[in-house]
């Protein structure tokens, strides 16, 4: 069963706080979700899907679903997979629609990270660790090494340098000055990332991204439902996901991520090419985040992505790829460790034409919203979705 074309998100919201010491996560959720239906136009009481991740505190979706009265819900989703977890929620809000589970899916992401280390109590942020930690662990890792190391390797196959990579940020921080809840505002230059202090070698400062409080949350809706409201309309066009795993190490690959495999999924389902992307939302932990998923997802060979990012190729009015027009994670708001509903967020405006106008994409008709979850490189969830404003 195909979803193009089969539901459409008709309200997005994301939460103007990046720092909430005196919000719960729960709270921010309810915030979220509100804010998200008075842009669509709707109430709570025609919510009759729900979808949520890791970040949702107690028992996820169920906590949730009480805890902002939600009355009427006949399908609910936790589904976690880090990152792209939100990304993933579109494509089976769309699935759901499409087989009659549901009208309108609300789907809330919120975190504190900056208040509580874990992401503010959700159930991402304790409980037993993974059954690979007891192997990998006491060797020192960590996210920073381990995409520390994509980035090595990316450079050592390819001849990636970390002057490439910090375009990338540049890229950002020239869309972030513009978005006026955005963490970092600064422009900055290739120099600032290069001479920042070093993390994770080859990754600077410059080259994470932000932490913040906050949140995001979006309403996906049947085709019946959304020619009643009196919105602009995105049709979701096409979706893919796929996990991948090192297997022991059998065939680690660190310079390709699960978006080889997502990303055309959801470009065939939408019957597009990466030519036709007018705007790219792309997930970015980190710089290599990037311009690996700009790679896998076949915007450039494997190996050019560096050349590809270079010289302000991703900043809005001046390269031939617009990304991240909010600023991104790398700037603007990276809400726990699922922050891939932003860059779904970003990706309705601009198609809604509702993007800063110093940052709005001309004629932007189609976008595409992709993010990773877990560990780049090796194990971890990829996400892709294409969608489409509807004239």
């Amino acid at each position: 069963m195909s979803i193009k074309g089969k539901a459409y998100i008709m309200g997005a919201f994301e939460h103007p706080l990046r720092d909430a010491p005196n919000k719960t996560t729960p709270q921010l959720h309810a915030e979220c979700a509100a804010g998200a239906l008075a842009d669509a136009g709707l109430s709570k009481d025609d919510v009759d899907g729900y979808f949520c991740a890791g970040d949702a505190p107690g028992f996820g979706g169920l906590s949730m679903i009480d805890y902002m009265g939600l009355k009427n819900v006949r399908h609910l989703d936790s589904t976690e997979t880090g990152g792209s977890s939100y990304i993933v929620h579109v494509g089976h809000a769309a699935e759901a629609i499409a087989a009659g589970k549901c009208s309108v899916a609300l789907i809330t992401l919120a975190g504190r990270p900056r208040q509580a280390r874990g992401g503010g109590g959700g159930r991402g942020g304790g409980g037993e660790p993974a059954p690979e930690a007891g192997f990998e662990n006491i060797y020192g890792g960590s996210t920073h090494n381990t995409y520390g190391m994509c980035a090595m390797r990316h450079m050592y196959e390819y001849g990636t340098t970390s002057e490439q990579l910090a375009w990338i940020k540049v890229a950002a921080s020239h869309h972030a000055q513009w978005n006026e809840h955005a963490f970092l505002r600064d422009v900055v230059t290739v120099e600032d990332v290069v001479n920042s202090r070093m993390i994770a070698d080859p990754l600077h400062l410059l080259d994470c991204c932000v932490v913040t409080d906050g949140g995001g949350a979006l309403i996906v809706t049947s085709p019946e439902v959304a020619k009643k409201l009196n919105r602009p309309k995105v049709r979701v066009r096409g979706a893919g996901e796929a996990p991948k795993g090192p297997r022991g190490g059998l065939d680690l690959d660190l310079t390709h991520s699960g978006a080889v495999w997502s990303g055309p999924k959801a470009f065939e389902e939408a019957g597009v090419t990466p030519a036709d992307i007018k705007y790219a939302s792309i997930y970015d932990s980190f710089t290599i985040t990037v311009l690996m998923q700009i790679e896998d997802l076949g915007f450039c060979e494997k190996g050019q992505g560096g050349r590809f990012v270079a010289d302000g190729n991703l900043i809005s009015g001046v390269g031939k790829l617009p990304f991240n027009t909010d600023g991104g994670g790398l700037c603007n708001n990276h809400p726990t460790n699922r922050g891939g509903i932003t860059k779904v967020i970003e990706a309705v405006r601009q198609l809604r034409g509702e993007a800063h106008p110093k940052v709005q994409v001309a004629n932007c008709d189609l976008a595409i919203a992709h993010g990773t979850g877990g560990s780049l490189g090796t194990r971890h969830g990829s996400a892709t979705v294409i969608l489409e404003r509807e004239a």
